[in-house]
């Protein structure tokens, strides 16, 4: 009876998952703070629909493990290097501040300084799977406040490592001097330098041999082995599970099998992990929170606070401004999922009363549960920051006095360099806003208009002369700031034509309202390359393809948002298919048929097709004799259905391929 009980509570835990996904995502909320409400609704504590956890705990462990491994899986060499700043600098600074400054108030109000250091550790941490979610979902990681907060979740992950390394040394009943500390830590990175280099040397031979068996199974188990033995062996030798399967997705992120790997352990892992969220609930001390609601809550406050004073002040000390800064420290101020296991793991020892865990569960669930309302809350708030603290973010050292009938552009990444430089080329004046301290710097060592500034605020916008401007592009994936900001450009200068970059089409039409003149929607000017590139296989005119883009644009991709069936603003396709068409066809210096005879070719008995002129040094010879020959560099014009015609063309590409 005792083995069927697991399978009794993981049925619970999985019966009340899945309408949590639905509802959730209907409310449009993370399904994690569902989860953690839900352990605490059916846990020992509430209905007690499960009594024992220990079992779930085991579970929630390999959902940990899995999680870390992807995450190394993800956390490749060339994403850090793009994101230095932000990991070493934001990131390194906001752990490491926490850390000290927790530490401290801890050890001022009579906590043991070892149990503050490890209280302090537990604070630094942030949700990754929360903040992530948020982030991607609402299309601001490439946002300043986005790349600022994907740089300190990583270096969490990746702070992850020396903490639990450095748990046993925290440990109150070893009394160990400064020599056996450094003897300790020296031996255990030692045994993580040792698993890497064993692993480094030995997962790729391992992988080949697994994708050389073409047996899927094979693979997928061959891969847990790894991920699960990589752990054991860190785990034996006195370091973390979760280190070890840190450490197999890292080696395996340089693979090429990496792609598959994520494909095969995504599933598990999204199962496993709202397992873990839920067993989290389940700990949740119904009857503690209740008994103490002041103390629960003025720490969770607290921690929130002291989270946001010090990433605020981080991301200031950056460059940036006050709305990037709050943006970003609401969205990192709670207490992350790997607290959690780093909570338990320290648990062995000795590190935390009971009384204390109780609250620092307590708070930091609520913390995680609040997230997703900060998330909702913190542009109204950082944008009210903004007004009540204006900075001067735009550089005095670019003249913009004479600017009129440019171009502003808003953002000088990818899209806002290749408009820039087309611009230059064809002598259109134009001026750039600029967020990113370091971007702006090396453009004004390359020479460029580049101004630090905000483009939502006003004063930066008529430094820039928006009022003059012609054009202004939002090349920015901010969509919250290119909403205020063209309410506020639309304010200055009612003539100004703007141009949006969207990633999502259901942003389209708010921004028609807000006064946009054209939203280019990433998705579907994707949707619009493929639909041109088949029509041009299929040989329908380019006017006509111009055409059905035009109709597409021009009704705001209504055609693909909604799946209308209604397609009567569209000119008939079937129709132009049945009928024929004129194509050309120019003949390549390798051409197998040049100084053949038109009668020799046969075109038209072969494929049904004709050969109705023939371009020639700018000379259009039209009904061509039989006995023409086909010259190279001729230019052939020929006339059929489409299915005639494409036979043609491959006709004439290939001799091997006739009729």
């Amino acid at each position: 009876m005792h083995d069927v009980v697991i399978i009794q509570d993981i049925v619970i835990i999985l019966v009340v998952a899945l309408p949590i996904i639905f509802i959730f995502k209907r409310i449009d909320l993370p399904p994690i703070v569902g989860y953690l409400i839900a352990g605490m609704i059916i846990g020992p504590y509430g209905l007690a629909l499960i009594k024992g956890i220990d079992q779930i705990e085991v579970m929630a462990e390999i959902g940990v493990v899995l999680l870390l491994f992807t995450i190394g899986l993800e956390v490749s060499l060339k994403q850090l290097l793009l994101i230095r700043k932000y990991l070493l600098v934001a990131g390194g600074s906001q752990v490491v501040s926490t850390i000290l400054i927790s530490a401290l108030i801890f050890y001022v109000a009579g906590i043991e300084l070892n149990k503050a250091i490890y209280l302090g550790m537990l604070l630094s941490l942030s949700s990754t799977a929360i903040v992530l979610k948020i982030l991607s979902e609402k299309g601001e990681l490439d946002a300043p406040h986005g790349r600022i907060s994907l740089g300190v979740l990583l270096f969490q992950d990746l702070a992850i490592v020396p903490m639990f390394i450095l748990l046993p040394i925290l440990n109150p009943s070893e009394s160990l001097s400064f020599g056996e500390v450094a003897l300790k830590l020296l031996i255990a990175f030692g045994t993580l330098a040792l698993v890497l280099v064993l692993a480094k040397y030995l997962m790729p031979k391992i992988t080949y041999q697994l994708a050389k068996l073409h047996i899927k199974e094979a693979f997928t188990v061959g891969i847990i082995l790894l991920l699960l033995g990589t752990a054991y062996v860190t785990h034996s030798l006195g370091l973390s599970l979760a280190l070890g399967s840190f450490i197999a997705g890292l080696i395996l992120a340089e693979s090429e099998y990496s792609t598959q790997i994520v494909a095969d352990i995504l599933p598990l892992r999204d199962v496993f992990n709202s397992i873990f969220f839920v067993s989290v609930g389940l700990l949740l001390n119904i009857g503690f929170v209740v008994e103490y609601p002041v103390v629960i809550l003025s720490a969770t406050f607290a921690v929130i606070l002291l989270k946001s004073v010090i990433i605020i002040l981080i991301v200031l000390s950056m460059k940036y401004p006050a709305r990037v800064a709050l943006l970003a420290a609401l969205g990192l101020a709670q207490v992350g999922e790997f607290s959690f296991v780093l909570a338990q793991a320290g648990s062995g020892f000795k590190l935390m009363t009971e009384e204390y865990y109780n609250i620092f569960l307590a708070s930091s669930i609520f913390t995680m549960i609040l997230t997703p309302f900060l998330f909702k809350l913190a542009p109204m708030l950082a944008f009210k920051t903004g007004d009540i603290l204006p900075a001067k973010e735009f550089a005095d050292n670019v003249k913009t006095g004479g600017l009129a009938g440019h171009v502003i552009i808003a953002g000088f990444g990818l899209n806002g360099k290749n408009l820039a430089r087309v611009l230059k080329e064809t002598g259109i004046k134009y001026v750039v806003l600029e967020l990113n301290p370091d971007t702006v710097k090396e453009g004004l060592k390359n020479g460029e208009k580049i101004i630090y500034g905000d483009v939502s605020k006003e004063e930066v916008l008529n430094h820039v002369n928006v009022k003059s401007a012609n054009v202004l592009v939002f090349a920015i994936a901010d969509p919250l700031t290119t909403r205020r900001a063209l309410v506020v450009a639309r304010k200055i200068n009612s003539k100004l034509y703007t141009v949006v970059r969207t990633r999502f089409v259901n942003e389209i039409d708010e921004l028609r309202k807000l006064g946009a003149d054209e939203i280019i929607p990433e998705e579907f000017e994707t949707s619009l390359e493929i639909f041109k590139m088949v029509l041009r296989k299929y040989h329908i005119p380019l006017n006509i393809i111009m055409k059905q883009t035009a109709i597409l644009r021009h009704e705001s991709y209504k055609f693909l948002r909604k799946g209308d069936e209604d397609s009567a603003s569209f000119i008939h396709l079937d129709e132009i298919l049945a009928e024929g068409l004129t194509e050309t066809y120019y003949v390549n210096d390798d051409n197998p048929h040049i100084n053949k005879a038109l009668s020799q070719l046969n075109l038209r008995a072969k494929t049904g097709a004709t050969i109705i002129a023939i371009v020639r040094n700018g000379i259009t010879i039209s009904n061509p004799a039989a006995s023409e020959k086909i010259i190279m560099h001729d230019t052939l014009v020929i006339t059929g259905t489409h299915e005639s015609v494409d036979e043609a063309i491959v006709l004439l590409d290939n001799t091997d391929q006739q009729k």
